[in-house]
């Protein structure tokens, strides 16, 4: 299995273990300040690991070219995407936006197929069916209800563009730190909804309530989004936007385990169709001929076929290691994910 697969079945695992636990722990509170603190334990969480890691500050190492592309992730990922679901919710039954929160990986893969031109063959597609009718089922299973009136399940359909924007946006600069990526989100997403929060009158919880919230941000929202940029890194927008879809059944199965929930009929049909759709995707072959055009960006690797070029510093040519390196145009053919190397047209 690709290491980038595993990453973003992890991501999508620690993003459902959080929603129960944050539904538990976010009693009481303001929606918005709940997510909020969720991102902000996110961001201060990595800000910290990542100056631990690095003994310090460190620049990222972004190009220029790749700020533009980070900041309107951030804008519509960690501003307009929560802003407006928090809106929806407020006008919305909760079985409505659970069913229309399973557009955001379908949105992620029509702005990855249509618009940066990922590869999409009929495997690729059904194995997204399938993952998101899997989520479908779960999500109705919740309940009926519902919506208060037609603006509430628009706001939810317009955050699942955002984050489906940002998704596609984040896979541009995935090949940098994604530390950096997933902490500058988090920060500044809990900043604009904490402030927004604050201003229309919520109270901050008391410690005993916020630091459970910001361990479940830091770990649920904060790893989980450095592994979803990693997964990014390796298979791209659509194919990390449909493992990580996997989420609500990963969530559901960790409340039946851990919190002693009941199984039910729609739990199991769910987790046949999301089993075919991550088989699918798990069995894809893609190889042709493609033509790597010369590029110039940094991460970590180590020398293969796609990374053979000189070093101005000392290097043992075994551990990876990490600097702006440049690639020649090449030409071949190999079995490939749309990756940080492989993103040509077809």
């Amino acid at each position: 299995m690709n290491l980038s697969i595993v990453y973003a079945l992890a991501a999508a695992a620690l993003f459902g273990a959080s929603t129960p636990l944050a539904k538990n722990l976010g009693l009481g509170l303001s929606p918005i300040l709940l997510a909020g603190l969720l991102y902000l334990g996110s961001g201060l969480g990595l800000a910290a690991v990542r100056l631990l890691r690095d003994r310090g500050w460190k620049s990222p190492g972004l190009t220029p070219s790749e700020w533009p592309w980070l900041l309107g992730a951030i804008a519509f990922g960690g501003i307009l995407g929560p802003v407006a679901l928090m809106f929806g919710l407020t006008r919305t039954a909760g079985a409505t936006a659970s069913l229309m929160l399973n557009l955001e990986s379908v949105l992620t893969a029509v702005i990855a197929w249509l618009v940066f031109r990922e590869n999409a063959d009929r495997r690729i597609v059904l194995g997204m069916i399938a993952i998101v009718l899997g989520g479908v089922v779960l999500s109705w299973s919740d309940g009926g209800g519902t919506s208060h009136d037609w603006t509430g399940p628009f706001a939810v359909a317009l955050a699942c563009l955002c984050w489906g924007i940002d998704n596609n946006l984040t896979r541009k600069v995935s090949a940098s730190d994604a530390l950096f990526i997933a902490g500058a989100k988090g920060l500044i997403a809990g900043a604009v909804n904490g402030g927004l929060a604050l201003y229309l009158g919520a109270q901050v919880p008391g410690v005993a309530q916020l630091a459970p919230i910001l361990l479940v941000g830091f770990l649920g929202y904060g790893i989980s989004l450095v592994l979803f940029v990693l997964a990014l890194r390796g298979l791209g927008s659509a194919r990390t936007g449909a493992y990580f879809s996997t989420a609500p059944f990963l969530g559901a199965a960790i409340a039946v385990l851990a919190l002693g929930e009941s199984v039910t009929l729609a739990f199991w049909i769910a987790s046949a169709l999301m089993a075919v759709g991550v088989w699918l995707h798990l069995t894809e072959r893609h190889a042709h001929d493609h033509l790597h055009e010369a590029t110039e960006h940094g991460h970590w690797h180590v020398h293969d076929e796609h990374h053979q070029h000189e070093h101005g510093f000392e290097w043992d040519a075994k551990v990876p290691h990490s600097h702006v390196h440049t690639h020649n145009a090449m030409r071949h053919s190999h079995a490939h994910f749309p990756d940080v190397h492989h993103r040509h047209r077809h």
